[in-house]
């Protein structure tokens, strides 16, 4: 029994490390065979993890999502990181504070001592600045962010910073987290313009299910085509620019310094005489 369950165990393992996996490779990470492999998963099953299996020569098995969360296998590292970004948490000033800590310590119940010490010793080395912004409501944010997802529409209540209420009909487009505060960008459908708004301030309204019209955003910002061709363009004038020789300056040429001296000595008259013949063959 202690065997099967260990196997049951190193399965839900696997299934959770990697997408799909076939009877076969199964079978050969196991040291059983497929039947044994079959007979697991469907004790698995029984156990509500929900283990998709796909028929045929490329079918397999595959961990899905259920109507309940099973429980997981986590690694040293892993749960490491999940104590200490529950702690985290509990410090950023959300709603979700209280059942972080109710999470971390049903977890640390459970961590084993060598585990214990690293979260401790990173716990004991971190000082948290503790969050100066209002709290936030998870149901708000994930309102927001399902329909940024679903390039939907979004109608909510808003409180300005004077106090004063209003509605708001957007077409929502990035959640931003500064600080202790998050922020919507959001396509303004009564201003017809970019806004900002926090989303601490906001009281969704039942969804409309209108689509989102994404093509504003397209044509209010440049596309990445147009900007590279624009970029070719100034590329090709700069190197015209820097081919084409100046062209010399229209006027009278002036004459060198040796030309305009005239010659003088006993010798000048028949170097001139001289130049004149040579001139003269050559021409």
């Amino acid at each position: 029994m202690v065997e099967t369950s260990a196997r049951l165990l190193r399965m839900l393992s696997l299934l959770q490390a990697k997408r799909d996996w076939t009877s076969a490779e199964l079978a050969a990470r196991l040291d059983v065979s497929t039947r044994t492999v079959r007979a697991d998963v469907t004790k698995l099953r029984s156990l509500g993890y929900p283990v998709d299996a796909r028929p045929g020569v490329a079918g397999g098995y595959r961990l899905v999502a259920g109507t309940a969360m099973p429980p997981l296998l986590l690694d040293d590292d892993e749960t490491v990181a999940v104590a200490v970004a529950l702690g985290a948490a509990a410090g950023r000033g959300l709603a979700m504070a209280e059942t972080s800590l109710t999470a971390l310590a049903k977890l640390e119940q459970v961590l084993p001592s060598r585990l214990r010490r690293r979260v401790e010793a990173v716990r004991d080395s971190t000082s948290a600045v503790p969050a100066a912004g209002p709290p936030l409501d998870l149901s708000v944010l994930g309102t927001v962010a399902a329909a940024i997802r679903g390039r939907e529409r979004l109608r909510f209540g808003y409180t300005t910073r004077h106090g004063r209420a209003a509605t708001r009909h957007t077409e929502p487009q990035r959640l931003v987290a500064w600080g202790p505060l998050w922020y919507l960008l959001a396509w303004d459908l009564d201003r017809d313009d970019w806004r900002v708004f926090r989303v601490d301030r906001m009281t969704p309204r039942p969804p409309t299910g209108a689509g989102s019209g994404r093509g504003r955003s397209a044509r209010t910002r440049p596309s990445r085509s147009s900007s590279r061709a624009s970029a070719r363009r100034r590329g090709r004038t700069a190197r015209r620019s820097w081919s084409t020789p100046p062209r010399p300056r229209s006027g009278p040429r002036s004459r060198s310094p040796s030309t305009s001296r005239r010659s003088t000595g006993p010798h000048a008259g028949s170097s001139s005489a001289q130049t004149t013949r040579t001139g003269s063959r050559c021409g």
